[in-house]
């Protein structure tokens, strides 16, 4: 089974990258389930309703997301009719939304999907490590096939959870930081993993936001508004092999297509 993961999706130029490349990506890979993060889909912060509709209709399964998915206050309205966008699990108990979700594949075996955000340099939520376990205990019942997207800040906490899920779940994929990294590899216990999967944007950019409103505030601690860079338009991401009888990962790839590339 082929799984495709895409890092943080950020304002237009992101959408456009998954609206341009995402079809001939699932077709030469044969991909069988796609998962994205959404957290910054609308202008950067947060996710609208017709943003969610628009990206399940490019081929989108599963949208995650993270801190940021309160961004837009109206996401209230509109979470709970969607169970396949998630919010992180570790919010407490009576958070709207969900955290989890199995889903269905075209060749008839299920994918659990988790969502977890980290604790180090964010906000205060429940434990992730024992918020993954109560949630690999409820899926494994239904799918031994599990992905789990750490939205986490500190590489340390994402490298921690990996060890500590290795062998229990599919894959371990942090998001969060916009920024790739090379340590794609599956563990010993046969648990994909990479510290984060990148950012499906505006490169022309720090980390997706124009150049010259982030250098403005480091240089002169002045607040103002953030604003979605537009050049340099690339979708980044990973592609899980899983086994589909044992559910252990067989080999992780990590992508970094430019617009106009395929």
């Amino acid at each position: 089974m082929k799984i495709l993961f895409i890092g943080d999706i950020v304002g237009k130029p992101g959408r456009r990258a998954v609206r341009e490349l995402l079809p001939t990506m699932v077709a030469d890979n044969k991909i069988d389930l796609v998962i994205a993060n959404c957290e910054n889909a609308a202008s950067g912060f947060g996710v609208t309703r017709e943003i969610v509709e628009e990206l399940f209709g490019y081929g989108i399964d599963v949208l995650t997301s993270g801190n940021h998915i309160w961004d837009k206050r109206e996401v209230l309205e509109f979470i709970e009719d969607y169970e396949t966008l998630l919010r992180p699990a570790n919010y407490p108990t009576g958070t709207p939304g969900w955290g989890s979700v199995i889903m269905p594949t075209s060749s008839g075996l299920h994918v659990g999907v988790v969502n977890l955000a980290g604790r180090v340099f964010m906000h205060s939520l429940d434990c992730p490590f024992r918020c993954l376990d109560e949630e690999i205990q409820k899926i494994s019942a239904k799918s031994h096939i599990i992905v789990v997207d750490f939205h986490a800040e500190a590489t340390s906490e994402k490298q921690a959870l990996g060890w500590f899920a290795d062998g229990r779940v599919s894959a371990v994929l942090g998001t969060h930081t916009h920024v790739q990294t090379a340590d794609d590899h599956v563990m010993p216990g046969g648990t994909a993993y990479i510290t984060d999967v990148g950012m499906t944007g505006p490169f022309d950019s720090v980390i997706g936001t124009k150049k010259e409103i982030v250098l403005n505030r480091f240089l002169y601690q002045m607040p103002n508004k953030f604003d979605v860079a537009k050049g340099d338009i690339r979708l980044q991401g990973v592609i899980i092999d899983v086994d589909e009888e044992g559910g252990k990962a067989r080999d992780i790839k990590r992508l970094d297509t430019r617009v106009g590339e395929i």
